[in-house]
């Protein structure tokens, strides 16, 4: 199966975006908005498979989410029919550390109106839902959300921070080292299997909305909307089943929700 881009804007909800600044700003927020971030497979011990048909059947055809390499990898596809100038790039994870660990996780620099942009349809946490002006340090405003792209020279590398608290916090870092297949492939194996990836320990969902973000860890619930935080924690498989269908449009089928509910050590009722 081919990459078929009518289906995905519909399944993103929105017509044919130009091939401009504009348009590339609409294509980010419409798929962060209507696809959540989500590494359900990886949690069960299923690699994530990233080749453009199973890309389409799981997100599109299924409607259900994914993690970087697949929900930038559908977003790369996109780029592609719209004619965008793009270099894909691997970042390093921080989280508000002072160091990022491997090269773990799929962004673009994306080119459009004679300048390069930071563009991202895949980070599972608060990061920008615009594109960001990748040659300036000057604070760069989201409608609540403050970010930053620092240059650091200790590592080469440019780091994104978002304003939390009155202090800015790193999410990733990244360089423009030249990304190949065997790269994301590789990634993707780690990010499923190694016990120390997050993903492959803990579940993460979350999804832009039009007041902020929603966000499922393991069984704590958040609401994040003007500033504010309003979590409850998930206490049964229906519960949780209710809740991936209400908030992320995630639909499981009873074998895969009998497994995620026992993986998180939820009661059956």
């Amino acid at each position: 199966m081919s990459f078929d881009f009518n289906a995905y804007l519909n399944r993103i909800g929105i017509a044919k975006p130009q091939p401009t600044l504009a348009g590339l700003s609409q294509l980010q927020q419409a798929q962060l908005g209507a696809i959540p971030f989500e590494n359900i497979n990886p949690l069960l011990g299923l690699v994530p498979d990233l080749e453009t048909a199973a890309l389409m059947e799981k997100i599109v055809a299924s409607r259900r989410g994914g993690y970087c390499f697949e929900l930038n990898g559908l977003f790369g596809q996109a780029l592609d029919e719209l004619g965008f100038a793009y270099q894909p790039i691997m970042a390093r994870v921080r989280m508000g550390r002072s160091e990022g660990g491997p090269r773990l996780h799929l962004a673009f620099i994306v080119e459009a109106e004679g300048d390069s942009w930071l563009v991202d349809a895949g980070f599972g946490g608060p990061s920008h839902y615009r594109p960001l002006r990748l040659n300036t340090e000057q604070e760069q405003s989201q409608d609540h959300n403050q970010f930053r792209l620092r240059h650091e020279t200790a590592s080469g590398e440019t780091v994104l921070e978002r304003l939390q608290n009155g202090e800015w916090f790193a999410l990733y870092s990244f360089d423009r080292a030249k990304v190949q297949r065997c790269d994301l492939d590789a990634a993707n194996l780690v990010c499923t299997t190694w016990d120390q990836s997050l993903l492959s320990q803990n579940l993460l969902i979350c999804r832009n909305t039009a007041e902020g973000w929603v966000q499922l860890f393991n069984t704590n619930f958040s609401r994040y909307q003007a500033g504010e935080q309003i979590s409850h924690s998930v206490e049964s498989r229906a519960h949780l089943s209710d809740l991936l269908s209400e908030q992320f449009g995630i639909e499981l089928d009873n074998q895969q929700l009998s497994r995620l509910a026992a993986r998180l050590e939820l009661s059956s009722s």
